[in-house]
């Protein structure tokens, strides 16, 4: 009983999904304009 098993994953490897996570915020937004920019630059040129 003296010998503890902690549920560490540090063997398996880390879910790519889950490393993308936490940058979220930061990249939906960037995203988000370079879409924009990129829909108005074709109406744009296409006018």
């Amino acid at each position: 009983m003296s010998h503890h098993e902690h549920d560490s994953h540090s063997d398996q490897p880390q879910d790519v999904v889950e490393s993308i996570v936490p940058l979220m915020p930061i990249v939906l937004p960037v995203a988000g304009a370079v879409l924009i920019f990129l829909l108005a630059f074709i109406a744009v040129f296409m006018a």
